[in-house]
């Protein structure tokens, strides 16, 4: 098959690719990298005016006449290459918003596909509409809108969240789940809202290449190493403030038991390779299932505080442990990392659990088996 993914933010759709492409299809990848992550893409289509005088001059457009001239120029720039999106079996959106542009250019751009090309699916992956309502609504116990609420950020500050709520982005909503073939989600928090809807097609787990990650056997020869990424930009959203929070009470007691490593706003292949040094990885904590930051950590072998909620463990029917659910409060996770710490090799076991999980349940050729499985019968 001739297979077009668009949009780029986690590494999931160049995972999915590299297990289509062993599968002996034909993948192109476009998208803008994400910012700072720099994920790699075929065609790369990035919207422009993020610096400088660009950004004071795109702000001043918008302000003055409501027109994102970052989201017309990436428009211009995906049709003066039309050519290179037409004739595939199978068109996938990585999300309601791909391009992170204008809901009118995105639902240009979702429309040229459409007419285009055999298949369109939506994949629910990161904030859209119907993830977004569920958690505004408190359907959830706890969610990303939990800081939001409880007045930890600004309205300013969360509108690339609610902005999934405005009358523009619920048209787009209604107009992509009007075309489709069906939507798939990556995992529980964007399954659990789906359920119900006529054209969700079911839940198909986060790719992982298990070829390109090597396992690290989890060896405490001194400190247990404790590694806390941040991306400032979603610093609540990911619950950072109460993994430090956390860490601050650990460091005051075992201070001579444990090394913290902090990082902020590394490109994808920094990072990934940054941890590797860590035994216990804290990853983000409003959430019932884990992204993909936490499962090609586990796939290392690493302990990963993380969503991993009893809808988790129902779902894949665990018998052991394979994650540590992090739940919003610092004290409880704090005093899971103190079991940890004084109990070592509970660490290595979760590891090598981990990565087991990983092989069976997240392993890319068998994940894009199911792709094709699904949409081959969609």
């Amino acid at each position: 098959m001739k297979i077009l993914l668009v949009g780029e933010y986690s590494r999931l759709h160049n995972s999915l690719k590299e297990g289509l492409l062993e599968l002996g299809h034909k993948i192109t990848l476009v998208g803008g990298g994400d910012d700072f992550k720099n994920f790699p893409v075929d065609i790369k289509l990035e919207k422009g005016f993020k610096s400088g005088f660009g950004k004071f001059l795109k702000l001043a457009i918008y302000k003055f006449s409501g027109i994102d001239i970052a989201s017309v120029s990436l428009k211009n720039n995906f049709f003066t290459q039309n050519k290179k999106f037409e004739g595939f079996d199978v068109v996938q959106l990585i999300n309601e918003s791909s391009f992170s542009a204008s809901p009118r250019v995105e639902k240009k751009i979702a429309s040229f596909l459409k007419n285009n090309n055999k298949k369109l699916f939506l994949l629910s992956c990161g904030t859209d509409y119907t993830s977004v309502r569920y958690g505004y609504d408190k359907k959830f116990r706890y969610s990303i809108f939990d800081p939001y609420f409880n007045g930890k950020v600004s309205e300013k500050e969360f509108w690339h969240i609610n902005k999934y709520l405005k009358p523009s982005y619920k048209r787009l909503h209604d107009y992509l789940f009007k075309i489709v073939n069906g939507v798939i989600a990556s995992d529980l928090d964007y399954h659990i809202p789906l359920q119900g809807n006529p054209k969700y097609l079911g839940m198909i787990p986060n790719p992982i290449n298990i070829d390109e990650i090597e396992f690290i056997d989890n060896k405490i020869e001194d400190k247990i190493i404790i590694f806390h990424g941040i991306n400032r930009n979603n610093y609540y959203k990911k619950g950072n403030d109460i993994f430090e929070a956390a860490l601050k009470i650990i460091i005051e007691k075992y201070t001579e038991k444990v090394e913290i490593l902090t990082v902020e706003n590394l490109p994808y292949s920094e990072y990934i390779k940054s941890y590797n040094r860590a035994h216990i990885l804290l990853d983000q904590v409003l959430c019932y299932d884990q992204g993909y930051n936490a499962l090609e950590a586990m796939a290392k072998g690493k302990v990963v505080f993380t969503g991993a909620e009893e809808e988790f463990e129902n779902y894949y029917n665990l018998q052991k442990t394979v994650v540590i659910n992090a739940l919003p409060d610092a004290k409880l996770i704090a005093k899971d990392l103190e079991k940890l710490i004084l109990n070592p090799a509970r660490i290595v076991e979760i590891g090598k659990n981990a990565r087991q999980f990983i092989e069976n349940e997240h392993n890319y050729l068998k994940i894009a088996a199911r792709y094709l499985e699904v949409w081959e019968s969609n």
